[in-house]
């Protein structure tokens, strides 16, 4: 009989979105007071995650939120023909004196003297940020522009696919990653799906859930990053109809699929491979034999 339609759809509702919301205007207003250190810098403030796509579910609380600097930027040329790149190196010959670690300094002496030293702790990618009255923890990733460019025929015309990157704090170790990409990659992808996409995510993150809960697999083997990022590779004539279909199709596709070629949901990074950002082939293959052995044994 298999998992009920009705569970499905409890499993497919979305999870609080105010308190996110709150979460980061908490965060904007504690870098641009007056008293902040890069008030006047060039840097924008945006959520990204499980609450910036739409996938969040009930339980999940921690809110990420980017603080990207823009006047500071790091870029690949690999893509770009010679005379590109001689010409980027024409028009771009400095390098820029204020670096990641300025920043990342100047937005946790901000944080510290909006929300209070106790409030505040150092993650290897994050700082983050403890909850209050009416606001998420919040892990805060500071990070630099990234530029993966096509094209640059002069300053009016680059043509590039924006990132992030960041350095942990353990290792120095550089993270590059693509979150604008990554959520309009997934809004194309609902909407090619019939608003199909984000819901079954959020039914597999839930699936997730009841698994660990049950002792049924470990927490570390699934993170939800990677199942929304798995499920993005699913072609799109496998959802709909109803929960209980596309469950089965979903997990049935994925269950015969040659993984190596599958990419991140913001199409620049593969999502497979050895890379401490990048998850295994063997442990998605134990996810999913816990989904069929779920549904089997419901």
């Amino acid at each position: 009989m298999g998992i009920p339609e009705s569970q499905f759809e409890t499993w497919s509702h979305q999870g609080a979105i105010v308190t996110s919301k709150t979460t980061h205007e908490s965060i904007r207003n504690a870098l641009v007071a007056n008293s902040s250190p890069i008030k006047d810098k060039n840097f924008e403030i945006y959520l990204q995650g499980s609450y910036k796509n739409d996938t969040n579910i009930y339980g999940e609380s921690d809110v990420d939120i980017v603080v990207q600097l823009n006047s500071t930027f790091h870029y690949d040329l690999s893509a770009l023909p010679i005379n590109e790149s001689l010409f980027f190196k024409q028009i771009y010959p400095n390098s820029a004196i204020y670096s990641w670690d300025n920043f990342r300094f100047d937005v946790l002496t901000a944080l510290r003297a909006y929300c209070g030293e106790s409030k505040i702790s150092e993650g290897n990618k994050s700082l983050k940020v403890g909850d209050a009255s009416g606001r998420l923890p919040a892990d805060v990733i500071v990070c630099l522009q990234y530029r993966k460019y096509q094209r640059i025929l002069n300053l009016s015309y680059e043509q590039y696919v924006e990132g992030i990157i960041l350095y942990t704090r353990r290792e120095n170790r550089t993270v590059i990653n693509f979150p604008k990409p990554h959520y309009d990659n997934g809004v194309q992808k609902n909407a090619s799906t019939n608003d199909w996409y984000k819901p079954t995510v959020r039914v597999l993150k839930n699936a997730r859930t009841y698994l660990i809960k049950h002792n049924l697999i470990e927490e570390s083997l699934a993170p939800s990053y990677f199942i929304e990022c798995l499920i993005y590779n699913v072609p799109n004539n496998e959802f709909g109809r109803n929960f209980q279909e596309t469950f089965c199709n979903v997990v049935n596709w994925l269950a015969k699929s040659d993984f190596t070629n599958f990419v991140c949901q913001n199409g620049q990074l593969l999502l497979f491979g050895n890379s401490t950002e990048q998850w295994s082939i063997n442990a998605a293959k134990q996810f999913i034999s816990a989904l069929i052995n779920l549904w089997n044994n419901w």
